[in-house]
């Protein structure tokens, strides 16, 4: 019962930062605008995150400015696509590439007096035990003793699936992700759902990578996303679309994570870098099957105008 109950914790744990952005995305993909470049998004949320923190003495204030520069690179990333209608697939890929590598040369400028960020000890989200249901078996010790980025996500994500599944906006959105053309002429701006959902989708990633920086793993490191940013659009897809199936997902990768820790611990032959290399294995596997497949994407339930720019002046 102990080894269930500290698996789930960790699943939890770690499985945080992959629901704010798998949940960001979906919103994003139905609005028919695909990014690819949550990976940046994430890696530059946590750097700038955790600098904001270091600077403010404020956990919070690094929250904020990380997800406001995720949503910042977003927007970027919507302007080449919605506006120049430029590929959405080679702009997420670049904003993936550009995000790293202005990580890494950030996180060597940000400390204080332009010192790296790198061994630097600053502000971060602890656990919030709540009493009476931290006492539940099992689940009570993994989801009544996080910290307050996890507690968040209570409500984001029953929040983002009502947004979908029971409101004239989230109709309005779905609209546009599936026939942006009789969306607009129903009289939807379909320019502006799309701007809207690309920047709350960044917003998120961004928050995604100040969980890792300022919460799982608190400091700043090289490559700290890890390849989490495209597990998030993995997810996307084994979720068909739906925040909630996202949370099971998400769970699955941080309880493989957590077994690998338990393995490590306990001393096993089994390379912990086997279990660790899986959900990536899977994921690049999945993302070839979707893309190369146009029947799969549909019976999946991708919106049916994802990956595809909108032009008015051809609207028939």
């Amino acid at each position: 019962m102990d080894l269930l109950t500290s698996i789930l914790a960790i699943a939890v744990f770690a499985g945080a930062s992959l629901v704010y952005a798998s949940v960001g995305e979906i919103l994003t993909e139905r609005s028919g605008i695909l990014n690819l470049g949550v990976e940046g998004m994430m890696i530059m949320g946590a750097v700038t995150a955790f600098a904001a923190a270091v600077a403010s003495g404020n956990a919070v204030v690094g929250v904020v400015v990380g997800g406001l520069v995720g949503g910042t690179l977003a927007l970027v990333h919507a302007f080449l696509t919605i506006t120049l209608r430029a590929d959405q697939v080679v702009s997420g890929l670049a904003l993936t590439l550009a995000g790293g590598g202005l990580a890494s040369f950030l996180g060597q400028r940000l400390g204080p007096g332009g010192a790296p960020l790198v061994g630097m000890v600053g502000p971060r989200f602890r656990s919030i035990t709540i009493p009476g249901l931290s006492d539940i078996p099992v689940i009570g010790p993994a989801f009544f003793d996080q910290d307050a980025l996890v507690y968040l996500l209570f409500l984001v994500v029953p929040l983002a699936w009502f947004l979908l599944a029971r409101t004239r906006p989230g109709l309005y959105l779905r609209a546009v992700g599936e026939n942006p053309q009789t969306a607009d002429a129903m009289g939807i701006d379909v320019f502006k759902v799309r701007y809207l959902y690309t920047f709350v989708g960044g917003v998120m990633a961004g928050v995604a990578g100040a969980h890792l920086s300022l919460a799982y793993t608190p400091g700043w490191t090289e490559n700290l996303t890890g390849g989490r940013g495209w597990i998030a659009v993995a997810l996307v897809i084994f979720a068909t679309w739906d925040p909630r199936k996202a949370v099971a997902g998400a769970l699955l990768f941080g309880g493989v994570n957590a077994i690998q820790f338990r393995l490590q611990a306990e001393g096993t032959t089994i390379p912990a870098s086997l279990l660790n290399m899986m959900p990536y294995i899977l994921t690049i596997v999945v993302l070839v099957v979707i893309t190369r497949f146009e029947s799969i994407r549909k019976k999946v339930g991708a919106p049916a105008a994802l990956g595809l720019p909108y032009n008015r002046e051809e609207r028939t």
